[in-house]
């Protein structure tokens, strides 16, 4: 696994993994199965990432994420 130190290096890295998710897979399935395909590309090039991380906010905007689960 590489080491990356350099954002730029990061940001081309998780823009080429999603290039190729889309070129694999092409448009119109559910957001779920890029999800996972995204996260397995980014595993395969040795990046580690999370999905949906729980965030506490404030009353005043739960309701509205609530809105677009």
């Amino acid at each position: 696994m590489e080491l990356i130190v350099c954002k730029d290096d990061l940001i081309e890295k998780v823009i080429g993994a999603a290039i190729e998710v889309h070129r694999e897979l092409g448009p119109g399935l559910l957001e779920s199965v890029y999800e996972q395909a995204m996260m397995w590309e980014l595993a395969n090039q040795g990046i580690v990432a999370f999905t949906r991380l729980e965030a506490e906010l404030s009353v005043r905007y739960a309701l509205g994420l609530a809105l677009f689960k």
